[in-house]
């Protein structure tokens, strides 16, 4: 850390903590949202971002990212044009086309790391066409980018934003963002798994996320079924194709998978 922190801060950060801790299970996007927003008021943010992402296998020759790739990027105010550069950014990156700040970011894989934009940057960076495009074009001016691996081919990005009218992060909220983030690894793991990114490579489509969030609110499939429009052989297919993305069969191995329990035996 650059400099201690005050007490009253710490106070809130652990306060954060509890709040996250409360959080049902099956609540992945609420309690998502509930850290980012938390985040956004301990250093003054005016937007945030959530990424899950995967290596997918071994890297390709020249790929500058070494087959790490973005599966799923949550905003806390989500916009249009947020969205479409998100996608847009997808797509340059699957063309080899990759931003100094990505790659960066992505030569620290493996460990815990918290950068603000200065820190993975030179000072002309912030003169060019990304620069201009992806942030200023986007009202921000500057931004916090945290990095928490989950295993060897999992991790997850954290993005807190300031607008156009705000001082630069200080080296103190950057380290803030830090002390958050590292003492949450439960609920990194928890996200990924709600996203079905810790296990597949393929996150889950809104309806399995949908049937996922009954199963682990202890619905039976009948009620999962009725509550999705579905009839209930839909949605046992459904179950079945969660059980086999997570390598369980049956759902007290998959709760079990969840709170980071031994699964009981079949």
């Amino acid at each position: 850390m650059s400099s201690p922190i005050d007490p009253a801060v710490l106070d809130r950060v652990q306060a954060l903590w509890d709040e996250l801790a409360d959080f049902d299970a099956a609540a992945v996007d609420a309690a998502r949202d509930h850290l980012l927003a938390g985040l956004c008021r301990l250093v003054d943010g005016c937007n945030a971002a959530w990424v899950g992402a995967v290596r997918m296998g071994d890297p390709q020759p020249g790929d500058p990212v070494s087959g790490w790739r973005p599966r799923s990027i949550r905003f806390l105010r989500p916009t249009r044009p947020l969205d479409s550069a998100a996608l847009e950014q997808a797509r340059q990156l699957e063309a080899g086309t990759v931003d100094l700040t990505t790659v960066r970011q992505v030569e620290q894989a493996g460990r815990y790391r918290t950068n603000r934009l200065a820190d993975l940057v030179p000072a002309a960076w912030f003169e060019g066409a990304y620069y201009r495009v992806y942030y200023a074009g986007a009202g921000h001016h500057d931004a916090i980018w945290a990095g928490v691996p989950i295993n060897e081919d999992a991790e997850v990005y954290f993005g807190v934003f300031r607008g156009a009218e705000q001082p630069r992060y200080t080296e103190s909220e950057r380290d803030l963002v830090a002390l958050v983030l590292r003492g949450l690894r439960w609920f990194h793991r928890q996200q990924m798994l709600g996203h079905g990114l810790h296990i597949s490579a393929s996150p889950l489509t809104p309806v399995e996320r949908a049937v996922l969030q009954g199963l682990l609110r202890g619905l039976p499939e009948k009620q999962i079924a009725a509550q999705q429009g579905q009839s209930p052989h839909t949605t046992h297919e459904y179950v079945t194709r969660i059980f086999r993305k997570y390598n369980v069969n049956q759902r007290a191995a998959l709760m079990a998978l969840w709170l980071g329990r031994q699964a009981p035996p079949d």
